[in-house]
């Protein structure tokens, strides 16, 4: 334990703790916030898995559970966190799987961070910036919890959507499967919301680039994250030899676009569909990698190649619903996937003004672009192994076909 204080010292009482947690895999610990609650009787909304154990004293047994999930005490933190916030409902967001976020009176959202890091959050630096230049397209903070220089919880407006983009892809996928028609000849074809996602993420990065600076490419330093990335998670799992001598010729490409500031994590679940635009969310990039590398300029390809990679993610998540899906149905979902990075590639170059932040040619901007693709995969299997063991065969999958890929075009251009 690093800190510990008493938030709410009646019965049932909140504590605020900062720990630093460390692990046989990692040599240096993070830094995490955890409210908990102690009573002698576990509210019935706690549900097991936020259940932490129990103390028996002199004055008999208490128990210990995460706060945020009993209303009560969330309403305290809340309280705490705001003062002058005045709201009667409160419930958990569904969805958060890093940080958690409190919907209050259908009007705000809480995110509370639970791994801190020193200084500025990236979500709440990125957001907060783009906020003051005037872009639409993220949530601004409207108040930022701080200790010193840390960021532990942010206050924004609950935007009401009509869906993220997991749910609305998934809608649309399930027609295409389930009426086993191709997607343009389904209602819920997603090839036009995909085509205004894609112009909507490259005003994002012309926002981005004029907000905090264009800096040249640096293909040695990018090549130096891949590869260290694919030491550090896929040793053992995957075929490193090969996936190095993809990314060492980034050492000796020329013609790399720029480097700016980048989502770092880009995918369907941090979009959300409002009006006639996207909103994108969750600034933090990538959970698993340092923060000094998530705040490091990055290729804007790199987040084109999160959300083509989450189109085809999807289609095999959509797949996985059928208990034995038959080749019609896999040509189907392999259609949907196709045609809606097709469109949302589409609508990303229809924003004239992006074109001067990526590669010249557009043989140099599709082998990037399949790079940072088989990044985000090595990346995947990474994730899945750790959280959802039973879906890691999907982006294991997605790295051996990207390898493939890759033979083929290096015998292509040996011819």
């Amino acid at each position: 334990m690093r800190r510990v204080e008493t938030l709410v010292d009646s019965w049932p009482a909140l504590l605020w703790v900062l720990a630093e947690v460390r692990t046989s895999r990692e040599p240096v610990g993070h830094l995490y916030q955890i409210p908990l609650g102690v009573a002698d009787v576990v509210p019935e909304e706690v549900p097991d898995v936020a259940y932490l154990g129990e103390f028996s004293g002199p004055g008999g047994t208490v128990y210990i559970y995460d706060a945020l999930v009993d209303s009560v005490l969330a309403s305290a933190f809340c309280t705490h966190v705001e003062p002058g916030l005045e709201f009667a409902t409160i419930r958990p967001e569904s969805g958060e799987q890093s940080n958690t976020s409190l919907v209050l009176d259908e009007r705000y959202i809480l995110k509370v961070f639970r791994r801190i890091t020193r200084g500025p959050n990236p979500d709440v630096e990125v957001t907060e910036a783009l906020g003051r230049a005037g872009f639409g397209g993220v949530p601004v903070p409207l108040e930022v919890w701080r200790r010193g220089d840390t960021d532990l919880a942010v206050l924004r407006r609950y935007e009401r959507a009509r869906g993220d983009g997991v749910s609305l892809t998934m809608d649309s996928l399930r027609e295409v499967l389930n009426r086993r028609r191709p997607p343009r000849d389904c209602r819920l074809d997603f090839a036009e919301e995909a085509r205004r996602l894609g112009r909507d993420v490259a005003e994002l990065h012309v926002a981005l680039a004029e907000t905090f600076g264009v800096e040249p490419a640096d293909g040695a330093a990018w090549a130096l994250d891949m590869s260290a990335q694919a030491g550090r998670v896929a040793a053992g799992v995957l075929e490193t030899a090969r996936i190095d001598a993809v990314y060492r010729r980034l050492r000796s490409a020329d013609d790399l676009g720029s480097a700016i500031r980048i989502h770092g994590d880009l995918h369907l679940g941090q979009v959300l569909r409002l009006g006639d635009r996207w909103m994108v969310l969750d600034f933090e990039g990538e959970p698993a990698r340092p923060v000094q590398e998530r705040r490091r300029p990055s290729s804007p390809l790199k987040d084109v190649a999160g959300m083509t990679r989450s189109f085809h993610y999807a289609a095999g998540l959509a797949l996985r619903e059928w208990p034995v899906p038959d080749d019609e149905v896999r040509v189907l979902a392999e259609a949907w996937a196709v045609r809606s990075v097709n469109s949302f590639l589409s609508g990303y170059a229809s924003f004239d003004e992006a074109h001067r932040l990526l590669p010249a040619t557009r043989s140099a901007r599709d082998g990037l672009l399949s790079m940072f693709e088989l990044d985000k995969a090595v990346y995947e299997v990474a994730y899945e192994l750790s959280h959802r063991p039973d879906l890691a065969d999907l982006p294991i999958r997605a790295v051996e076909e990207l390898l493939g890929e890759d033979d083929q075009s290096a015998s292509g251009d040996r011819e």
